[in-house]
């Protein structure tokens, strides 16, 4: 399916997203798999290059992944589990009432709200499972961290779209029409080096906007003061991302 009508945000930098997003925990895919009726498909909707795909492929029988990004689609790693389809969100390639899982990962703040519901509703099986995940900024140390938010929302924050305000948030305000399930409380940890971690700031979207308005990389503003905090640039330090979980059953 093409997708059409739709911004893409992440296409430009897909090499770079693959290499340098952050793995979720498995306790996340298992407490979902154990919540859903079956295990026999889910749907990972608005999978990027797949990192939430691959843990679900550990779970369920078969993955369908699908993103608007044929970009991010070709990042993706190959499992005989998992089909990769380019194809909106709204509109899934999915038969009735075929699915055991639903999830969103950093993706749900992208859509059409009422009309992916409505697909969810479609796909799902009765009692069928549904979860949108996100995270904002991550953590590292009070030095470190002061840079990533003045990065964030100093430097590059007019470049942030509307979106965004929704990861910033935790889903607060997204809706959810679901019956929501308590989920566990639960961090993505990274060890990483400096460089590993001004990889993944170049991955975000605001980055590249405002690269692509001022020719300027805005990473060098915060340089000098940042590998300062850091330290021996080659120590990897513990990064975390809290997680914000909304998990229900599809009625």
């Amino acid at each position: 399916m093409t997708p059409i009508h739709t911004i893409d945000h992440f296409s430009e930098q897909a090499a770079a997203y693959h290499e340098f997003r952050p793995v979720y925990p498995p306790a996340l895919i298992g407490f979902l798999a154990s919540r859903s009726p079956g295990r026999s498909l889910a749907w990972d909707c608005g999978c990027g290059s797949g990192q939430f795909s691959a843990g679900l492929a550990g779970w369920f029988d078969r993955v369908v992944a699908t993103d608007l990004s044929f970009q991010q689609l070709w990042q993706a790693p190959n499992n005989p589990k998992i089909s990769y389809v380019a194809a909106l969100s709204e509109q899934a390639p999915l038969a009735d009432g075929c699915i055991d899982l639903v999830v969103a990962a950093q993706a749900l703040h992208w859509f059409r709200l009422d009309e992916f519901y409505a697909e969810v509703r479609r796909v799902s099986k009765p009692g069928g499972m549904v979860a949108a995940v996100s995270y904002g900024l991550l953590e590292v140390s009070p030095g470190v961290d002061r840079q990533i938010r003045r990065l964030h929302s100093e430097i590059v924050g007019p470049f942030w779209p509307p979106e965004r305000k929704y990861v910033d948030s935790g889903y607060a305000d997204l809706d959810f029409p679901f019956e929501e399930l308590q989920p566990p409380s639960l961090t993505m940890k990274e060890h990483w080096t400096l460089k590993r971690l001004v990889g993944y700031l170049g991955t975000w979207s605001a980055v590249r906007r405002y690269i692509a308005a001022n020719g300027a990389d805005p990473l060098e503003l915060i340089a000098g003061e940042l590998e300062t905090a850091w330290g021996d640039p080659h120590v990897r330090r513990t990064v975390k991302w809290p997680l914000a979980i909304k998990a229900g059953r599809v009625g």
